[in-house]
């Protein structure tokens, strides 16, 4: 398993870059400032992987920049991406729910920076029923419908439309119009071969919603990408708005 690497190995950021993470800035600000003690700014890379199957999770994650995949895997080979988390969320919801491990796989698909807390931490400020645990209870809700929309999506839509919905919520989480992303690893997210998320990645470039060169996605109209994804997308982004 890859370690992510602190970029400061320093424990401990001001409220600002709490803040970065949507889920913790729903918290009241007396939970913020007693999280911010305890939080520390790590740079995550392509594929770092943050906890694997059935091993201990030893922290959990607030993403600030980068977006986290969940994916499952079958017969030890094949991986189904479930879920990914971005600035709105957490990584390491088991946790939460009292599990030391998961039966699913979490790295990082965008590379940037997240927030980590230590799992004793985590467990020493859920202790309680405080805004944390409240807040988390609500963000459980939200990733199980979550799941569960992707689950329909990945059966009932077209690949075009799970692609553009896919390339729609990772634009909203980078802060950024371009990012990094192969057409096998996007290939890999959606469940697809590559020459079917070649052939939908040519319809939206046609249609003037991207541009992919060379690795490089660049968002060129986000609201005709937004358009063109399923009603997925407007369902699970309002199911995480309400959190805030």
């Amino acid at each position: 398993m890859v370690t992510a690497v602190p970029a400061d190995p320093r424990r401990g950021v001001g409220l600002q870059v709490v803040r970065g993470n949507r889920l913790l800035a729903a918290l009241p600000v007396q939970e913020q400032q007693r999280l911010a003690a305890e939080l520390t700014v790590m740079d995550l890379g392509l594929r770092d992987q943050l906890y694997d199957i059935d091993t201990p999770i030893t922290a959990v994650y607030f993403p600030l920049t980068c977006v986290l995949s969940m994916v499952a895997s079958v017969d030890e080979e094949v991986a189904v991406e479930i879920a990914t988390i971005g600035f709105e969320g957490m990584a390491g919801l088991p946790v939460f729910l009292g599990a030391t491990a998961s039966p699913h796989r979490c790295f990082c698909q965008i590379p940037g920076q997240a927030l980590q807390l230590e799992a004793a931490a985590m467990h020493r400020f859920l202790t309680g029923d405080g805004p944390l645990h409240d807040l988390l209870h609500r963000y459980t809700h939200a990733m199980m419908t979550f799941v569960g929309q992707n689950v329909a999506c990945n059966r009932l839509h077209s690949t075009d439309e799970r692609a553009a919905r896919w390339l729609a919520h990772t634009h909203d989480r980078v802060h950024a119009d371009t990012f990094p992303i192969t057409q096998e690893f996007l290939a890999l997210m959606l469940g697809v071969r590559r020459a079917s998320v070649s052939v939908s990645a040519g319809i939206l470039q046609r249609a003037g919603l991207i541009r992919y060169s060379r690795g490089r996605m660049a968002i060129l109209d986000s609201d005709g990408l937004r358009a063109a994804a399923c009603d997925c997308y407007r369902l699970i982004r309002r199911t995480f708005d309400q959190l805030s």
